[in-house]
């Protein structure tokens, strides 16, 4: 009964350590070796591979899959339709920046940007988030930790720390809801980019994060 219940305990907490260490090593990176070491960033496809193998994750339980795709847009769409329509409005009222709207849409910045949210998806949720939830049974907890480590790697960005927050603990709820990162990356797209748009580049420092949020100093 104690063997059991040990490793009952350590199935749950080794899955809490990767998704703070992983966390952590991406805060470090950013704060710490991006702009010293050319191929740093070559850690987090090791780890996430080692890490999908190790955990015998599937397509499926990493959210690339296609026969949800439907439900998971009409889901991620009620929650986020709202959310646009408020930034939306903010730029409005805010009169928008001196960059134009329609060069959020443009292809070239629009799909470039789509796969490097494409990449936070796969670390946000199908690891960070996917082991939380083999840590505990509480999705509603897991969400708000998400969402935690998610707005804490944008810091000190003022802009970026509470929608971050936001938008990443929805977005972890939403892969518990339904394990499909594909329509929430497209989101993650069409709302980053009327962040973009809708608040002064002053304010948000053409969206850095970390040490080259101080080091901006015009458009």
């Amino acid at each position: 009964m104690i063997s059991s219940t040990m490793t009952v305990t350590a199935s749950r907490r080794f899955p809490l350590v990767e998704a703070f260490l992983f966390s952590a090593c991406v805060a470090w990176y950013i704060w710490q070796r991006q702009d010293y070491y050319q191929y740093s960033w070559i850690i987090f496809p090791v780890w996430l591979i080692a890490s999908f193998a190790w955990n015998k994750d599937t397509l499926r339980s990493l959210g690339w899959r296609t026969d949800n795709l439907w439900s998971t847009a009409k889901r991620a769409s009620v929650v986020f339709v709202p959310c646009a329509l408020a930034i939306l409005a903010t730029g409005l009222l805010l009169e928008g920046e001196q960059h134009t709207f329609y060069h959020v849409l443009l292809p070239s910045r629009f799909f470039g940007y789509m796969f490097f949210c494409l990449l936070q998806q796969v670390g946000l949720n199908s690891l960070v988030t996917n082991r939380l939830l083999a840590a505990t049974d509480n999705p509603l907890r897991v969400s708000l930790i998400s969402g935690m480590f998610f707005a804490l790697l944008h810091w000190p960005n003022p802009v970026l720390v509470p929608l971050t927050f936001v938008g990443g603990a929805l977005m972890a709820w939403l892969f518990w809801k339904e394990r499909n990162i594909l329509p929430l990356t497209v989101w993650q797209t069409i709302l980053g980019s009327l962040v973009w748009w809708a608040f002064p580049i002053a304010w948000h420092h053409s969206m850095r994060v970390g040490p080259g949020f101080y080091r901006f100093h015009g458009y």
